[in-house]
Parts: C-alpha cells; structure tokens; sequence
C-alpha cells in the first residue's frame, strides 16, 4: 500500500505516469520445456516487474510458477484470438508477446521497452531483432521491412514480428486487437496497418534481441492456403481499391517466382481464391496520407 501510495505521489510530481508491463505466450502445450524457458526468460527481467499470462490455445497449460497466469481455451481458435484472449487477461500498458519456443536474451528487455514507451506517447509498437540462438546468421523474414539486408540497423517500419513484439496497450484496443478471422499469417500486418492509420508509429529495435530457432514458416499445413487467403483479406480490408489490385497482382507475380511446387502454387490459389469468395470481417481502407507515409517509409502497400 505504501509502495503504491509513493508511485501515486512521483507521478504526480513528474507528470509521468508509470508503465506497467505483461507478456502474453501462446501455447499449444506439446512444447513444455520450451514453454518452461520462456516464461522463465520473463520472469527473470530486471528493472520491472513482468506479468506472465499463459494462454492455451485448444490444449492443457502446463503447471507454471504460482505467480504466473494461465488461461485454457476449450479449442483452438488461431494465434490472433489467442493472444487476444491473452491481453483481456493482462493488465499490463505495455504488452510483450512471446512465442511458447521462443526467449529474451537480456534481463533488462522489459524495462528498455516500456521505457521507449514511457518516454514516446506516439510509439504504437516495437518490433525486436530475432536472433539465432545457436549463432547463425539472422533470418533476412525477420526483419520487417523491404531492406533487410543489416539486421542490426533500427528503423522505423510498417509492421511486426507477431510473437517478437511490444504493444502499447491502448493503441492495440483503439485499433481493434488482431484480426481474429485470419486464424495464421498477417494478422500482425492487418494490425500494423491501423495503428499506423491511427497515427502511431512502429519501429525496428535492433537493441531488443530476443532468440528463436531458425524455423521455416512452411512447416505449418496450412502455410499456403492461409497466406493467400489472408493476404486477399488484408488488401480487402484496408487498402483503397487503388492500392488492393496492384498490391495482390505483385504477390501473385512475387509468388510465382519464387515457388516451384506445384501442390504448393495449387494450395496459394486456393487459398487466393478463397480470400475472395469468403468475407474478411469489416473494411476501413486507410487513408491515402497513410498510404503515402508508408511509401516515405520504404514499403508501399502494394508490396
């Protein structure tokens, strides 16, 4: 009470207010000792103390520390409604998401988050360098923007790394949360897109280092059809028509480049497919000045 009671007196003193943070991990619950290290790489922050929710997604949370909250949904219902259901548990101003195989590098990355929030009212989101933990050379996918090419330059970008990422808490509510019809792939740009139209910013913290094996994102089933759907989906949300053709027809050329299994091309459009003959929740286009802010920034939204 009277550790509260002195906070209360500081910011009102300094006009700061004081940041409070959790971290939000997904679990499918077939990675516990995966699962025991991340939540430990969270517990064991210095400098501010780090609410850890847990939440099963379709599966049994594994036991977990006492001071640690967990909460099981009945089935599986995808990694935006998951993490969403994460941060209605948290209570945090800054919400860290971790991937249950995934661990923080240093003690001190809570802190140095949500003192960049603290001291940047127009922050929305920080995305962190993924490194291999086994010293291989960092994935160029990691990096969330055209120019991935030195992975240890920050910038300032137009999306995130979904479970490498902090959040300000009250620019993911004024942008709705993640998409939770996507179920996997580019909820987090869906997310990104409005908070940039929302006026926040996003950036690329090369300090913030986190490590996570180096995994294809291909290992999933549904890899393809998920994509394509979704990437219709988000063009169908928030682009102006203008912008949602050309931004498709370039990843359907980028894909046809790239991809040379035929049972994957017949999965992508499907999935393409797909996108435009189911609907993709309400569409608010952005404006054309976010549009163009994107564009100064290196990554038209039509790439």
């Amino acid at each position: 009470m009277a550790v509260a009671l002195r906070v209360e007196v500081i910011e009102v003193l300094t006009g700061v207010r004081t940041m409070n943070v959790s971290c939000v991990v997904l679990t499918m619950g077939d990675r516990p000792a995966e699962l025991a290290r991340a939540v430990r790489s969270v517990l064991d922050q210095e400098g501010t103390d780090v609410e850890v929710v847990v939440v099963g997604n379709g599966a049994e949370v594994p036991e977990q520390p006492d001071d640690v909250i967990t909460v099981r949904l009945p089935e599986n219902v995808g990694i935006p409604a998951g993490r969403n259901q994460g941060v209605k548990a948290a209570t945090g101003d800054v919400i860290l998401f971790l991937d249950d195989d995934g661990w923080y590098r240093s003690r001190e990355l809570a802190a140095y988050v949500r003192d960049r929030f603290a001291a940047d009212p127009g922050l929305g989101a920080v995305s962190f360098r993924v490194a291999d933990p086994h010293g291989g050379p960092d994935q160029r996918r990691h990096v969330p923007r055209l120019r991935a090419g030195d992975p240890e330059r920050s910038s300032e970008v137009t999306t995130f790394l979904g479970g490498a990422c902090a959040i300000r808490r009250a620019a993911f509510e004024q942008a709705g949360g993640l998409p939770e019809e996507f179920f996997y792939a580019h909820e987090e740009s869906d997310l990104a897109w409005r908070l940039l139209d929302a006026g926040f910013r996003i950036e690329y913290d090369a300090a913030a280092v986190m490590y996570h094996p180096a995994l294809p994102p291909t290992r999933h089933a549904d890899f393809y059809r998920l994509n394509a759907r979704n990437r219709v989906w988000l063009a169908r949300r928030n682009l102006p028509w203008l912008l949602a053709v050309p931004y498709l027809a370039v990843w359907t050329l980028i894909t046809l480049a790239r991809e040379r299994s035929a049972p994957s091309l017949r999965a992508w459009f499907a999935g393409f497919r797909e996108g435009w003959r189911t609907s993709p929740g309400p569409r608010r286009p952005i404006s054309w000045r976010t549009a163009w802010r994107m564009t100064r920034l290196g990554r038209p939204p039509i790439v």
